[in-house]
């Protein structure tokens, strides 16, 4: 029998329909994407493919924009924002910014690996040092009011490009989505002492019912109010920092979680697609609360989202922003824990 979910992180509902889990376009890694490029701009050795680097961890005994690199940053060929454009704001009834950001491509690996389930420990551990620099860098530019990170593997979740890799998109002004999310966590902060996922994970570890495994301070569990089949999240309940600011301790331990469940994620849903989100609050004074941005460590959590990609959406959720999940949280989470191997 369905259920209505309230998902109290996110301020939205999610429907539990397990009666529509073998619906026709519930094809579990019928879309994967194919290797088909003769040549990959991303692997090692074709730097020239690409636009200057913008960043890399690499040997030091090599140049910049030739081989020798464990990641590299390069700006993205087809940008949505560019920090070359004016830096301006215009109001009216057709109000707009200028097209100034930043999209930037972190290619993840020289290896031309196709999905983060074939990284080694090591890789991720570099991916995500690499992930700490370039917020790093780009939080220092006064101009930008919200960084987005975010993977996308696989053709239904929007990747066209098969050597792995992970986009960021700096903005200068926060999405009202995100601003709401940490508004109402900051507000939750406020009233009881605690981030509001920091609140949701204690519920999660005390029941179990959703929690797939623990490694140090981090957790992963399926949320009570998943709005994709077999949605993950992985956070904790110590305020340890955002991507920018997390010591290596932290990095070491996350990098195994995160290949263990992406790994189990593999394995019960075969060849999947999903989109991976990096929490990253609002960077400057004007964007957000003062009060949140003096404290927003301790008022949000930092998160990592994976969202598998099992079927298209369709216009009810694109109209009412509701979404319908095929498979209990429960159901997911359980045969989650029974693979994991950390």
């Amino acid at each position: 029998m369905s259920s209505i979910r309230y998902d109290r992180i996110h301020d939205t509902h999610v429907i539990i329909a397990p009666e529509r889990l073998y619906r026709p376009d519930c094809s579990f890694g019928a879309d994967e994407l194919q290797n088909v490029e003769p040549t990959c701009a991303f692997c090692e050795g074709n730097e020239s493919m690409t636009p200057p680097e913008i960043f890399a961890t690499r040997n030091p005994q090599t140049l910049a924009n030739t081989a020798g690199w464990q990641t590299r940053v390069v700006p993205n060929l087809y940008k949505a924002v560019q920090i070359e454009a004016p830096y301006a704001h215009h109001y009216g009834l057709f109000e707009y910014h200028e097209g100034f950001g930043a999209h930037e491509v972190i290619i993840d690996t020289p290896e031309h690996l196709t999905s983060m389930t074939q990284w080694n420990a090591q890789t991720a551990v570099q991916w995500l040092k690499t992930l700490r620099a370039r917020v790093h860098d780009l939080r220092r530019d006064q101009r930008m009011a919200y960084i987005s990170v975010f993977k996308n593997e696989g053709i239904l979740a929007g990747a066209t490009q098969t050597h792995s890799h992970t986009q960021m998109i700096g903005l200068p002004f926060v999405p009202n989505v995100a601003r709401e999310n940490y508004r109402r966590s900051y507000e939750h902060y406020k009233q009881h002492g605690i981030s509001l996922l920091q609140s949701c994970v204690q519920h999660e570890e005390e029941q179990q019912e959703r929690v797939i495994a623990k490694h140090g301070d981090f957790t992963a569990f399926c949320p009570f109010a998943s709005a994709y089949a077999f949605e993950v999240m992985i956070t904790s309940q110590k305020a340890l920092g955002q991507i920018d600011t997390l010591s290596d301790e932290s990095i070491n331990t996350l990098a195994p979680l995160l290949l263990a469940t992406l790994r189990v994620l593999k394995a019960q849903l075969v060849c999947f697609a999903f989109n991976l989100v990096i929490t990253t609050p609002p960077l400057q004074e004007g964007s957000a609360d003062y009060g949140m941005l003096s404290c927003v460590d301790e008022a949000c959590r930092f998160a990592v989202r994976i969202m598998p990609r099992i079927y298209k959406h369709g216009g009810f959720e694109v109209g009412t922003g509701v979404y319908i999940n095929p498979v209990l949280p429960e159901v997911a989470a359980k045969l989650l824990r029974e693979g994991i191997d950390v």
